[in-house]
């Protein structure tokens, strides 16, 4: 009853904040932020794998298949991003939100006893059309963002993609306290069914409740939003600092389960009180500061000299008056229109970069260098997040679980660090660009693959929290990477192309390690338990990561010269 009254309170607000255009910016990012919060279930998988493999009677090599499945799902990303270009968002987060349903669900039903037997080839295509599912929710959370901030894309869209990084916590947690045996629990089955029930259901209950905001995504404005942007991060540092905390297993271990979830729903909820303020200050001050087409104008002000009129609701709903604001500086060069504002922003307005389509994008070395840095850099590391189940087990480590949260909240960080410093450095225009970020984080990534070769737990720890951390980092840096490169105007359908490498990483390198792991079988029941089990592979990782970082550097070197141009 309370739950309910709750919701219908919360909902009414959310109506309510609608009115106000500068509220419903923000409110559009609160609601990215809770998708992706729930969007990262293909990261659940590591916490019932092992399980999985004994349940369905799975060869090493089948297991990583299924792992493959998962990410094979993006290799179709590039339909949601063709859909999104012709159905309301809305209806996109729909579809996206009921394919995982169907494959998570029917799974679920198949361990609960509730359908036939199924055969791996039916479980197999289920994971796929579950993993094209996420990529229907990621479309629509990035063109959302990137339209409500044309200004300040890289900000919003780094700050919404990191909490995809709390998603195996949030998982965790919930069922840590709806399934309180599960986690422990001798019976394998119990927790992969409290999983896949999970991973089925809570994606369509968040996106029906986010469906009316995202309808709402194009503004065609921006205000100045620093302080905005402040208590943003405050809020996302806090959330992400609480995971971390949670994460650990003897401080877990001293907080029931119900804490944990109450503290995790606080945060979540928490920014919700940008765009209630937002609201409340532009119905206060009758008048708020946009920017529009490269711009600053202050809303609620006439310009004496009959200058552009728009109407603009404000928080009273009548027309407002618009005015520039002194200080706008204006460059036209080589036909290409540069706008720096002389304070206040929160970053730089570029309208000069180039606009590419598919056909275009593909021929060019740019993009087959950044697919292989790509390849390389963050898909091997969510491999190595893919097969972590059984590589804690091969080093006789019984608590998954918390390595699954602790490489989810450090993932978290990795994918809001670019974000931050983006908003930190665009003030004074010292952000290195997005290509040297890149290499300088793969070098400490391609470390940890080699310190998982000493046999201890702690190294195990260092390691996964490295991983995590930079497989975040690289995957928020790839979504600036590709409007940088290749435009914003058919980025739906460029970035799922790029990241069509993920399915290709996960099978050739989650293949080759399960080749590996096969030919050094120790146990009866056909396991390997040892450091020797990955010794082989972490190697060949490590160097491939190496290898990428050099790419990444070749690539910064040939867009060096489009990069300087911007300054």
């Amino acid at each position: 009853m309370h739950s309910t009254c709750f919701i219908n309170l919360l909902s009414s607000n959310l109506i309510f904040l609608q009115k106000s255009k500068m509220a419903l910016q923000w409110l559009i990012l609160v609601g990215a932020i809770w998708l992706q919060s729930i969007n990262g279930t293909n990261s659940n998988f590591p916490a019932y794998s092992s399980e999985f493999k004994r349940l369905l009677s799975l060869s090493q090599l089948q297991l990583n298949n299924l792992a493959f499945a998962s990410d094979a799902g993006k290799l179709l990303g590039f339909i949601s991003g063709v859909a999104a270009s012709h159905l309301p968002l809305w209806l996109v987060l729909l579809i996206g939100s009921l394919l995982g349903l169907v494959g998570y669900g029917v799974q679920y039903l198949f361990l609960s006893d509730h359908i036939p037997s199924l055969s791996y080839g039916p479980v197999f295509l289920l994971t796929v059309l579950s993993g094209n599912s996420i990529c229907w929710i990621n479309t629509v959370c990035y063109m959302i963002t990137i339209s409500s901030f044309p200004f300040d894309r890289h900000v919003a869209v780094g700050l919404t993609t990191s909490y995809i990084g709390l998603s195996a916590e949030i998982y965790t947690d919930l069922v840590s306290v709806f399934f309180p045996s599960s986690p422990s629990s001798s019976s394998p089955t119990e927790t992969a069914k409290a999983y896949l029930l999970l991973n089925s259901v809570a994606p369509l209950v968040v996106c029906v409740f986010c469906a009316p905001i995202v309808r709402c995504a194009n503004n065609g404005v921006s205000r100045r939003l620093g302080g905005g942007f402040v208590v943003m991060f405050v809020i996302t540092i806090g959330t992400g600092v609480f995971a971390v905390i949670s994460s650990f297993g003897k401080i877990a271990r001293g907080l029931p389960p119900f804490v944990v979830v109450i503290g995790m729903g606080v945060f979540l909820m928490a920014p919700l009180a940008v765009p209630l303020v937002e609201n409340v200050m532009e119905r206060f001050q009758k008048k708020c500061w946009l920017r529009r087409q490269g711009r600053i104008y202050d809303v609620g002000v006439v310009e004496g000299s009959g200058g552009e009129r728009a109407e603009e609701e404000s928080g009273g709903g009548g027309s407002c008056e618009v005015v520039e604001e002194v200080g706008v500086k204006e460059r036209a060069e080589e036909g290409r229109m540069e706008v720096e504002e002389s304070g206040g922003g929160a970053g730089r307005c570029e309208a000069g970069v180039e606009e590419v389509g598919v056909k275009e994008m593909v021929k060019r070395v740019e993009f087959w260098l950044y697919f292989l840095v790509y390849l390389c850099g963050a898909t091997l590391g969510l491999v190595y997040l893919n097969n972590l189940g059984q590589i804690a087990e091969s080093r006789g480590f019984r608590r998954t679980s918390s390595l699954v949260s602790l490489s989810s909240s450090f993932g978290f960080f990795g994918r809001l660090m670019p974000s931050l410093l983006a908003y930190i450095f665009s003030r004074s225009k010292c952000m290195a660009s997005t290509p040297a970020s890149i290499a300088t984080i793969m070098a400490p990534m391609s470390a940890s693959f080699f310190l998982l070769l000493n046999k201890t737990t702690l190294s195990l720890y260092i390691s996964t929290a490295v991983i995590g951390l930079c497989t975040g980092a690289i995957t928020s840096i790839a979504v600036s990477t590709t409007t940088e490169l290749f435009g914003a105007k058919n980025f739906s359908v460029n970035h799922n192309i790029v990241v069509a490498n993920i399915p290709i990483g996960s099978f050739v390198f989650g293949n080759a390690a399960a080749l590996l792991y096969r030919s050094k079988i120790n146990t009866e029941d056909g396991r390997c338990m040892g450091t020797e089990c990955y010794q082989t592979t972490f190697v060949i990782w490590g160097f491939l990561c190496l290898f990428g970082s050099f790419l990444s550097i070749i690539l910064y070197v040939r867009t060096k010269k489009m990069y300087a141009q911007r300054l």
